[in-house]
């Protein structure tokens, strides 16, 4: 069933475990989210992010994932992340996205509010709900990458203020985690976190959750964190299958795609016991 951010994360929040949210570029991703999340009664978040639109176009996103949700059997928010413009967020809104992340975390915090308050506004109207970013979440790699990650932690006493001002439903926080693949071992902050989510009330948002060790992920579940975004461990464990594929003889695409989803429905899985979510329909 297709529902919005509020109807998966709340209840996350108060009964302190975690929901997955994936990137699912294509159908064989959108596939291996829903499929296991159906077969272990878990609420997910799918959907994708305005980075990644060279790869796919947000109307086809639209187009499967969309319908996928609403025949789905478990709870299914469609989410766009890390929308980074105003008028590629309202056109996930009129794809019928149930959820936007708008993402103004590089400007200046007043401007930060300004543009989530006005984006909070349209969303509620028309029943979709906002994440917003406070701080600035970098990558572990490339031009994304921070030279000093911590000059840009989300500070709690402003991420406090910043909920009651734009009224977002999630925050995400820059708390020493950073997307993509991780270098050497991330050190979360987890005081940061606790402080954060009991400032605030909102349920909090990890990105960047691809390469954290499982002690970490449950530790933050269970101080606040209550979204995690995983793409890059599903990413590589759909090459890994189609990889296994040819290894195995298989010479078509049609032959190929079994493999793809079931090494990235492993991933999917593992994430969904790790973050408590399993049996919560």
């Amino acid at each position: 069933m297709l529902v919005n951010m509020n109807d998966i994360l709340l209840p996350a929040k108060e009964g302190n475990y975690g929901v997955g949210f994936f990137n699912a570029i294509n159908v064989e991703m959108a596939r291996a989210v829903i499929e296991t999340a159906e077969e272990l009664r878990a609420p997910v978040m799918v959907g994708t992010a305005e980075i990644l639109l060279p790869t796919m176009e947000l109307e086809l996103v639209a187009d499967y994932l969309i319908p996928m949700a609403k025949r789905a059997s478990v709870p299914i928010c469609v989410h766009y992340d890390h929308g980074l413009t105003f008028d590629r967020c309202m056109e996930a809104l009129r794809l019928g996205f149930t959820s936007v992340m708008y993402d103004c975390s590089t400007v200046s915090y007043e401007e930060n509010v300004s543009r989530v308050a006005e984006m909070v506004k349209i969303c509620h109207g028309m029943g979709v709900t906002v994440e917003a970013e406070l701080g600035h979440v970098g990558d572990n790699v490339g031009e994304g990458k921070l030279e000093h990650p911590e000059d840009y932690y989300t500070d709690p006493d402003t991420a406090e203020d910043f909920a009651k001002c734009t009224g977002a439903d999630a925050l995400a926080v820059a708390v020493g985690n950073a997307h993509g693949d991780y270098t050497f071992p991330p050190k979360l902050d987890f005081e940061r976190i606790d402080t954060i989510s009991k400032k605030t009330n909102i349920p909090l948002v990890l990105h960047g959750g691809s390469g954290l060790a499982d002690d970490d992920f449950r530790r933050a579940v269970k101080l606040g964190i209550s979204k995690v975004n995983i793409f890059t461990d599903i990413d590589k464990a759909g090459k890994a299958g189609v990889e296994a594929g040819i290894a195995a003889g298989e010479k078509t695409m049609m032959g190929l795609i079994p493999y793809e989803i079931s090494a990235m429905k492993k991933v999917v899985a593992e994430k969904i016991h790790l973050f408590g979510s399993e049996g919560k329909v």
